[in-house]
């Protein structure tokens, strides 16, 4: 009778080779699977993976570490707040990074100070990561830092000098004008504009999407308010435009600006969306389910991550090649109830 392939827990731990006996194949195919390599046909890679979970192996890290000189980790220096838009995207990387491969690590820089972005690297080197992920949104400056592995900005310019940078744009420019373009096409005669703080790069991406939407329509360019991405700041930036009745669409660059922005208006004797449209930005599901449900711009949290890894892996791993094309992030407006045509064309 032939024994059962597999593993019970006084067994001791599988074997590469464990693996490729169940697998049906070589070793070296195994190897091959497990570290990610190319030339390996779909249905071998399969019966790999599948005999790999059945049997509960794990590649070797210190094996792969002494064999590839790397350390099969990639760091991430993020802004310390639970905003939803930071933590959807930290989310996603570290899917992007999991299936790649490689294991995670995060620094948060406290409070989002520009300071804390070099020890936070500083610290990640330490640690001996084999690249890095800036997804700090208000570097100012040259942070003076010198790094010796590839490093991805999430949409922000290179803000130290490494042996490899990659810059991805998350799309913000062309969310902010698809937002924009949608009031327009409506019939509205022009949009202001409820902008994040000003230090951020996404505020000036989303400024700057705005802007062009109403240059190419020939449109008034009113000018900019700020919050802070706060639902409050919303909501006193809506008091304050609530009395100019000109006013008749408004795009804020977050979506919590924006219910607190409607709550303001509502509150002052404006409707939304009879009197007044409002398009927020970032995509949260839970404002789906406000009054009215809000229309909004997502933001392709998953697709930047994804391409912005797969692109800084392709640097760790093969740093002599020159990077594959970047797939452009998709954009998509979301259009619920609180826009609607100007009063005038409704009558």
């Amino acid at each position: 009778m032939t024994p059962e392939v597999g593993r019970n827990v006084d067994s001791p731990a599988p074997r590469s080779a464990d693996v490729a006996r169940l697998a049906g194949v070589s070793r070296k195919t195994v190897s091959r699977v497990l570290n990610n390599e190319p030339y390996v046909s779909e249905e071998a890679r399969t019966r790999v993976l599948a005999a790999a979970e059945e049997l509960g192996y794990r590649l070797n890290q210190a094996a792969r570490t002494l064999a590839s000189g790397r350390t099969g980790s990639i760091g991430v220096v993020a802004l310390g707040t639970a905003g939803y838009g930071t933590a959807s995207l930290l989310v996603h990387i570290e899917r992007a990074v999991r299936d790649a491969g490689y294991a995670l690590r995060v620094v948060n820089t406290p409070d989002g100070d520009p300071k804390g972005i070099a020890g936070a690297v500083e610290s990640l080197l330490e640690q001996g990561v084999d690249g890095v992920v800036i997804s700090e949104p208000i570097v100012e400056g040259d942070v003076g830092v010198r790094v010796d592995v590839p490093v991805l900005f999430l949409g922000a310019p290179p803000a130290f000098t490494a042996s490899r940078t990659v810059t991805m744009d998350v799309g913000a420019h062309a969310l902010a004008r698809a937002a924009t373009e949608h009031l327009l096409d409506l019939g509205h005669e022009t949009v202001h504009h409820l902008a994040g703080p000003r230090r951020w790069y996404a505020t000036k991406d989303r400024i700057e999407g705005w802007r062009a939407a109403l240059a190419a329509r020939g449109a008034h360019e009113p000018p900019v308010l700020n919050g802070d991405w706060s639902a409050a700041s919303g909501h006193a930036v809506g008091r304050s435009l609530a009395s100019d009745r000109s006013v008749t669409a408004i795009f804020a660059a977050g979506d919590e600006m924006a219910i607190g922005l409607i709550h303001a208006l509502r509150e002052a004797g404006r409707r939304v969306p009879e009197d007044i449209s409002v398009v927020g930005f970032d995509g949260n599901p839970v404002f789906a389910y406000v009054s009215p449900p809000l229309t909004t711009v997502r933001q392709p949290f998953e697709a930047a991550a994804r391409e912005g890894i797969r692109l800084l892996v392709h640097a760790i791993e093969k740093p002599g090649t020159d990077l594959p094309p970047a797939s452009a992030p998709p954009v998509e407006l979301v259009v619920r109830s609180s826009t609607a045509p100007p009063p005038a064309i409704r009558r």
